[in-house]
């Protein structure tokens, strides 16, 4: 067995051992190229570790500490793409050029910010997990306690654990949390949220010592720890019950708009969020101040109040009503006096339209359409991303962002062009001049498909199918085996059923004639998921799927099981599968029942793949006339066996 080699050891140790000697900033004179980018072009170019050694050969003498975590970051994605992972790292392991590299890692790392150490420290252990064991080690001795960086570290020994059964780097890293300040500890909370790291043992520590210091943190800081709490699913009654009353004393005691809006944002996610009359009447006092962000954010929260709050008295809700009545008419105020598209969309950029008061929408949408002259190739990337958010179809809007595309393409960075698409696909719209629209967004990108964002790029890619619009310039950048490398190793399938779907699962198998004639939750080939499956013979019979039948809530193992072959080639003649999609809220324009740009290509996929699509939105199965098991039943029954083909 080969022993992990002494380089590699002392790379770590001697990274903390400096981090440790010298805490503080190292990086307040340094002297670096005037540019590094067309190094790390060039790293990126690489498309095999031979190269990579080269180039470091060549110029290990020029490298910055940026460039180095550069070299290591792009040595682990030529990894990722081995299909013989061990192998492979031996190689890269023992190649002199990586001593090189460890050389210079060590050299420079008194200039190396958090989230370089981070990385290279993570690379290195990953050509050689036996060091993980020392890396704890390493950090216990050095006395890293007292560092934001800490969080970082401590969640790439955590994701370890499972793989590294050393109960001394268990113990070591359980024993990070006990020595933290109150600062490090909301530190290493953050950094958990982040890393989605939800180890109890690790969780119950941090929060100990956020417990102990809970009285000393200002209001974001709380909704912070909030936040994170919540996401990670903790459950703690004692914890959020002095939560909740640190909050509410904050907040009788507040008269900035902004931290009201903080303080109540942080009281609606406790498991308990109800609010009382005093915290009622302090958002009712700084009303008149707000803006639309800090509107939008009690609108958020008092929503919240009003559904949990259904089990207690109908005064407080009633109050709730009248203050959410308040909140509508300083919006529409705010909105109304607005005499500026700039100083409108300042307000926009940290604004989601889809968290915006339904009843304020159509009222912003009206004032943007006022300003609709005043969007230009400075502001169209914003306000296009704000209308996007939305869900709310507005031709004019739209129309006015494609000719601005058109007539100041020039002066429009290329960067901003997928954020300007991107409304067209997502509310499934063609403006009267499409071709001349998207072929000139387009030009203008090609060029920058190189340096593009990996996700960026396939996000445009999809943007333009949504609207089948189909580039070759794209099309050569994203589909190629080396691009494609990248991707495959990041796909995951999707989860199980909600309760909802259960039930309609129930009621298919019902009208179907058995759990045996219905699919559910299936992939197709092409990784679309469709909600229910089933097949109907020439005399429209169901057809049972006998021993491929998925349990409840479950996925195939492969796509379509035994099917994975050409759609319809185990069929018998005349048959036809039917995908039964059921469209939530999110698949329609907020303002008209328009379907969105994914759902409409979703469905001419499916179409192309064989499927007979019946797409089923929610306000329909929803609505009164659909509000008994019997109704139901029979439309599904119209739906399956009768000529309807969409039930939008």
């Amino acid at each position: 067995m080969k022993k992990t080699p002494v380089f590699l050891e002392s790379l770590v140790t001697n990274m903390l051992r400096l981090r440790a000697i010298c805490p503080f900033s190292w990086r307040v004179f340094q002297f670096r190229p005037i540019s590094c980018e067309p190094l790390i072009i060039q790293m990126n170019k690489c498309t095999d570790e031979e190269q990579m050694f080269g180039f470091i050969e060549r110029n290990k003498a020029i490298l910055s500490e940026k460039q180095v975590g550069c070299a290591f970051d792009m040595l682990w994605k030529l990894q990722k793409q081995k299909t013989s992972l061990l192998k492979n790292a031996e190689y890269v392991r023992d190649h002199p050029q990586f001593l090189t590299l460890h050389n210079l890692a060590t050299n420079k790392f008194k200039l190396m910010n958090d989230d370089t150490l981070v990385n290279v420290l993570y690379v290195t252990q990953q050509f050689d997990i036996k060091l993980l064991s020392e890396f704890s080690s390493c950090l216990a001795d050095q006395h890293l306690y007292f560092s934001p960086l800490m969080g970082k570290i401590a969640d790439i020994v955590h994701r370890n654990l499972e793989t590294t059964q050393d109960l001394r780097l268990k113990s070591t890293m359980l024993l990070m949390s006990e020595d933290l300040t109150g600062e490090q500890a909301l530190a290493v909370l953050g950094a958990m949220g982040d890393m989605e790291s939800r180890n109890s043992c690790l969780i119950k520590r941090v929060t100990s010592v956020l417990h102990k210091h809970l009285d000393g943190y200002k209001p974001l800081e709380l909704l912070k720890i909030t936040q994170e709490l919540t996401f990670l699913h903790f459950q703690r009654k004692e914890f959020f019950a002095k939560l909740r009353e640190l909050l509410l004393s904050y907040l009788k005691n507040s008269f900035i708009p902004t931290e009201v809006s903080v303080l109540v944002r942080a009281i609606s996610l406790l498991p308990s969020p109800h609010l009382d009359e005093v915290g009622i009447s302090r958002i009712e006092a700084v009303l008149p101040q707000c803006d639309l962000n800090n509107l939008s954010s009690f609108a958020t929260s008092v929503l919240r109040w009003i559904q949990h709050d259904h089990m207690y008295l109908d005064n407080m809700t009633a109050k709730q009503l009248k203050l959410l009545q308040k909140l509508d008419h300083y919006g529409r105020q705010r909105l109304q006096h607005s005499n500026s598209l700039d100083l409108l969309r300042k307000e926009l950029k940290s604004l989601k339209g889809n968290t915006f008061p339904e009843s304020l929408l159509e009222e912003m949408i009206a004032t943007l359409q006022h300003f609709m002259d005043d969007i230009n190739y400075i502001n169209v990337g914003e306000i296009a991303s704000f209308i996007s958010s939305t869900d709310y179809l507005s031709t004019l809007l739209l129309d006015r962002i494609a000719s601005v595309a058109v007539q100041q393409i020039e002066k429009i960075h290329p960067f901003t062009i997928p954020a300007i698409i991107r409304p067209f696909s997502v509310l499934n719209y063609d403006p009267p001049q499409r071709d001349e629209f998207l072929g000139t967004c387009v030009q203008h990108l090609n060029s920058y498909l190189g340096i593009l964002d990996p996700f960026i790029l396939v996000f445009l890619g999809f943007s333009l199918a949504t609207l089948e619009y189909f580039p070759e310039d794209l099309l050569k950048a994203i589909f190629n085996i080396k691009f494609l490398a990248r991707l495959d190793s990041q796909l995951e399938s999707i989860g199980g059923m909600d309760g909802t779907q259960q039930q309609i699962f129930k009621m298919l198998a019902e009208v179907l004639g058995g759990i045996n004639c219905v699919k559910a939750s299936v992939l197709t080939p092409y990784y679309h998921k469709v909600d229910f499956e089933c097949i109907l013979d020439k005399r429209k019979k169901p057809l049972p799927y006998g021993s491929h039948n998925i349990a409840l809530g479950q996925l195939p193992e492969m796509p379509w099981e035994s099917n994975i072959e050409i759609v319809g080639s185990r069929l018998p003649p005349g048959a036809e599968r039917i995908a039964l999609e059921f469209l939530d809220s999110k698949a329609l324009c907020r303002n008209i029942p328009h379907m969105k740009g994914k759902s409409a290509m979703k469905k001419r996929h499916l179409e192309i793949l064989g499927y007979r699509v019946i797409q089923i939105s929610q306000f329909e199965w929803n609505s009164m006339a659909l509000s008994t098991k019997d109704a139901r039943m029979d439309y599904l029954r119209e739906c399956i066996f009768g000529e309807v083909k969409s039930c939008l």
